[in-house]
């Protein structure tokens, strides 16, 4: 997944933009998929990762994160967020395993963040 060059620098201004929209669900990690904080259920076909920003700790790689954004086949928008290799925050080993499995269909932030 290549990270193509954003006007959103900075983790807190990626995360307020969601806010913003009513799209700061965060997927979080089950045994065979993801749920958001509303209770929904979805397997790893059912998203589509449309961004991903990485962003590197000025002075500390433990600050190094990863933020993907996914939207599920029902129009649910949302993260979900990890660190750098070695400093992941996720202890779940499938993680990684089922980040790899949705589908990457990137999008411009323009068509992502509309006011």
């Amino acid at each position: 997944m290549e990270t193509k060059p954003s006007e959103m620098t900075t983790l807190t201004a990626v995360l307020e933009k969601l806010r913003h929209q009513h799209n700061d669900n965060e997927f979080t990690i089950t045994n065979d998929g993801f749920t958001t904080t509303n209770g929904k259920f979805y397997k790893p076909e059912d998203l589509t990762i449309i961004r991903t920003y990485r962003f590197e700790g000025q002075s500390d790689p433990g600050d190094s994160s990863i933020v993907y954004l996914i939207q599920a086949h029902d129009g649910t928008m949302g993260y979900s967020m990890d660190a750098y290799g070695a400093y992941t925050t996720h202890e779940e080993v499938n993680y990684d395993d089922l980040i790899k499995q949705i589908p990457v269909q990137e999008r411009e932030e323009q068509a992502i963040f509309r006011d």
